[in-house]
């Protein structure tokens, strides 16, 4: 029998290279064998049908919530642990789709992208449900920081696909999609998928960590909304019922209390807030959300974590740059909005108090710099933006 390499198969069938790798791990080209690291392929092996059509096929055709499994659907974010404790937690679990999911989400939460995208793309066909949500959208995700924009937006699609057909599948099965898609178009400041019912009709069918993070989910929805107090409400009646025992959902739901009481000028409240944050997610260095929240925290990493942890405020400032870059690519096609793309991160904090009517006599103190350092990042942010005027400076920073 004579055999061909994954790349000569992959430009036989106008495939990529990684998907072509993919089929081959999940067994759906027969014949395959792989001799170390390669594979050699049967010369006329059949190409297997588009992943995107058997999705959808099989969620259109299987019995109601026959393929979802909640004990795969974002397993560590659902995963109570003591800080310190994250990876013990994820290699505590049983061998299998929970385990290589949770290790995935280890590594995007730790800013290690680039390894999460790897152990998802397997389960980006997978007939398990749970699991195939969740690798949709940390694949998104981790996309984004590794400027993978297009593997981005397909992951993206398919998770508006899958909640375009989960209604005539069950209840569970419809909770889980539109918490999944609902985080996939709110983080990225995109409109609300279509189809997705009211918070009230899914968060009750959510195990108890999966819940807090949809909470954290809506209540940055209504910061968007510019109902800063409604969102601060949410997060703190989440937090007062336990929330902490779960760090992931904890972190993120802090952070957007810091969003919210820097909207709201009170910054005391807002510093505890991050400081909570920080005391859950150091331990596990579980620094990713706290870039990819960089330019809605109003300074309040440059006030608070670079003077304290310089070395971590500058991971936490590499993973801001390269998850902005991604998001921008998808944000701002999609809203028509213009946010800011080539400012530093104090550029943009500076930016970001200004637009907020902050005085820059308050920038300074707030940011321990001098007022003429704070003029002098104004003055370069609106050369670069072409504005000639501070008021204006609403129109390029994140709503």
């Amino acid at each position: 029998m004579d055999y061909l390499t994954v790349r000569e198969i992959a430009e036989k069938w106008n495939l990529s290279i990684r998907m072509v790798q993919q089929f081959c791990t999940q067994g759906r080209i027969p014949g395959a064998r792989k001799f170390g690291k390669f594979w050699a392929i049967p010369a006329d092996a059949e190409k297997p049908r588009d992943p995107r059509a058997v999705r959808r096929s099989n969620t259109q055709e299987s019995a109601p919530g026959s393929l979802l499994d909640h004990t795969n659907l974002m397993p560590l974010m659902n995963t109570p642990f003591q800080p310190g404790q994250c990876r013990a937690a994820v290699e505590a679990m049983a061998e299998g789709p929970q385990r290589d999911i949770a290790m995935a989400e280890y590594h995007y939460f730790t800013g290690r992208p680039e390894k999460a995208v790897k152990e998802v793309e397997p389960y980006l066909v997978s007939s398990d449900m749970g699991a195939r949500l969740s690798a949709c959208l940390i694949y998104a995700y981790a996309s984004l920081s590794i400027g993978e924009i297009h593997q981005a937006k397909f992951a993206l699609g398919e998770l508006s696909a899958v909640l375009t057909a989960a209604g005539e599948q069950s209840p569970q099965f419809q909770a889980a999609a539109a918490f999944i898609a609902a985080a996939g178009a709110v983080l990225l400041h995109l409109p609300l998928p279509k189809g997705l019912p009211a918070n009230g009709d899914f968060l009750s069918l959510l195990p108890t960590g999966l819940r807090a993070f949809a909470l954290y989910v809506q209540a940055h929805y209504r910061y968007l909304q510019g109902d800063y107090a409604a969102s601060a409400g949410i997060v703190e009646g989440v937090l007062a019922m336990g929330a902490a025992v779960y760090p992931i959902p904890s972190i993120y739901l802090h952070l957007v209390a810091v969003m919210d009481y820097m909207s709201l000028k009170q910054t005391e409240q807002a510093k505890a807030h991050l400081l909570s944050a920080w005391s859950l997610a150091r331990p596990d260095d579980l620094i990713e959300g706290f870039g990819e929240h960089h330019g809605l925290l109003g300074g309040m990493l440059e006030a608070v974590i670079k003077p304290a942890w310089p070395e971590d405020f500058k991971r936490i400032i590499d993973i801001t740059y390269r998850f902005s870059y991604g998001w921008r690519r998808v944000h701002n096609p999609e809203t028509g909005h213009d946010v800011a793309d080539d400012l530093t991160t104090t550029e943009f904090a500076v930016c970001m108090l200004a637009a907020r009517d902050w005085s820059n006599q308050s920038i300074a103190e707030h940011l321990h710099i001098s007022i003429a350092t704070v003029k002098r990042h104004l003055s370069n942010a609106m050369k670069k933006l072409g504005i000639p005027q501070r008021h204006e400076l609403q129109r390029f920073m994140l709503r």
